[in-house]
């Protein structure tokens, strides 16, 4: 028995309907693949770079090798040939870590060396000046360059090197809007052509991190011991604000509110607000375990472990297992930090939460405060296979409000050593709520409490830090 024409046309359609709806599935999943790979990329990056650096950075005989080690992980990262990173001091630019046969970029009748060593020796004696030379002209317009074929640039082809110069990339180092120095590229270590765009990318990117290490280097290397500890903290309180958000979201129906201040020691305190899609909103707190620069770093490590998961997020328990897996295999048993998770759909106004080793979340609801302390040991102490974090769902309806704090908070302590505590915080914060205060008033409120309970706040050893969530 034959089928009709037309019957053999709908098929045939068919089957390239579905064809075509699998092709372009295909496609979407690669992008999602290489969005994934290129994340966890950067996160690697990140982290291994503040680990690296910081746990290299002991004590000040190690500051002049530290930035040759920088120098040294760059290249790796990148894949070039050699880096050199140049500090700007006074007018001039002056070579403070090099990795390989870095070669000079200006003229110089001071020498003419044959020896990669030398040639590295001699670098470090040199000066720029501001506006001077290829690396100077960089200082001075604070642009980057991009050389695919450096022998056709007159600023090359015009300097006496040892090492050819092939393929060239070169990024201004900038702190708060004032260049600091320039991070320089020579020549492609996978091959002889042009370093890649992707190359390039990933050298911009890093150049960051490579201010962040200049500020330590510098804040060592220029001032006594004490003064150093002073200015470690006033660092570690600059680092910590620049990582905490500048706005709070608009979330519709949902007002997000908070408040941080650090302690006379600095610990590491932080928030943040990430959001996966345009529904979905994580808010989370955390408290990194020790003081200044290392808690700093514990906190700045999660913050990016945090950002880099959003493209693949799926749930809070799973999130904070990849957190716990990340910074149990980065950091040494002395780290750890302290997590607490809100997930607000505004879509259907509900809100899950979880927690790691963190204090338990404030909820009122009816003219009543409920306590929620779902179970979860801190991230970096125990692997994965001893940790578990369970989750609370509820629906967020209005009037509800949400208290998320860190434990400086109910550990102040007054002048007879007294704590203020979890009841007092408690009371404070359902009387606002009660009042109908708003999120900003009711962190004013809780603010003023504790000041007047403890009576001198610069002796609180402690951090303070709380998140307000209240559906209108």
């Amino acid at each position: 028995m034959f089928f009709p024409i037309q019957a053999l046309i709908f098929c045939g359609i068919v089957l390239v309907l579905w064809a075509l709806y699998f092709t372009v599935l295909q496609a979407k999943i690669n992008i999602l693949r290489r969005k994934i790979e290129d994340a966890l990329h950067k996160k690697a990056e990140i982290t291994n770079f503040l680990s690296l650096f910081s746990q290299n950075l002991r004590t000040v005989q190690e500051i002049d090798s530290s930035m040759n080690m920088t120098a040294r992980y760059v290249a790796d990262l990148i894949e070039a040939q050699s880096i050199c990173i140049f500090f700007l001091e006074g007018e001039y630019l002056k070579a403070a870590g090099v990795s390989g046969a870095f070669p000079p970029l200006h003229k110089s009748t001071q020498y003419v060396m044959t020896k990669p060593r030398y040639i590295l020796e001699s670098l470090k004696r040199e000066k720029i000046k501001i506006g001077e030379g290829i690396i100077g002209e960089i200082a001075a317009k604070k642009d980057y360059l991009y050389l695919e074929d450096a022998s056709k640039d007159p600023r090359i082809s015009g300097t006496d090197t040892v090492v050819p110069i092939r393929t060239m990339m070169a990024v201004p180092l900038i702190s708060d809007a004032n260049v600091t120095g320039v991070i320089c590229a020579v020549n492609n270590r996978r091959n002889d052509r042009a370093f890649s765009a992707e190359q390039f990318s990933n050298f911009k990117f890093i150049a960051s991190q490579v201010v962040l290490a200049q500020n330590i280097v510098q804040v060592y290397s220029n001032l006594s011991r004490q003064q150093r500890i002073s200015q470690e903290l006033e660092f570690a309180r600059q680092l910590q604000a620049s990582l905490l958000p500048k706005t709070f979201p608009s979330w519709d129906q949902f007002v997000v509110q908070s408040f941080t201040r650090s302690s006379k020691e600095v610990n590491g305190d932080f928030y943040d607000f990430v959001q996966i899609d345009e529904n979905r909103l994580l808010i989370v707190i955390g408290d990194a375990c020790g003081k200044g620069i290392p808690a700093c770093m514990i906190m700045a490590m999660t913050r990016s472990f945090i950002r880099s998961c959003v493209d693949r997020f799926t749930n809070l328990k799973e999130l904070l297992r990849d957190l716990n897996y990340n910074l149990f295999r980065d950091t040494d048993e002395e780290r750890f930090i302290t997590l607490a998770c809100c997930l607000l759909n505004k879509k259907d106004s509900t809100l899950e939460y979880a927690r790691a080793g963190h204090t338990g979340l404030f909820l009122y609801v009816r003219d009543h405060i409920r306590r929620i302390f779902p179970s979860g040991s801190a991230l970096g102490i125990l692997p994965n296979e001893l940790s578990n974090f369970d989750t609370i769902s509820l629906e967020f309806t209005p009037d509800m409000s949400i208290l998320l704090f860190t434990d400086g908070l109910c550990e102040a302590i007054n002048e007879k050593g007294e704590e203020y505590g979890n009841d007092r915080l408690e009371k404070e914060y359902l009387n606002s709520c009660m009042t109908n205060d708003k999120p900003e008033e009711t962190i004013n409120r809780i603010i003023e409490s504790v000041d007047d309970f403890t009576g001198n706040q610069e002796n609180q050893l402690d951090d303070q830090t709380m998140v307000i969530i209240k559906h209108l």
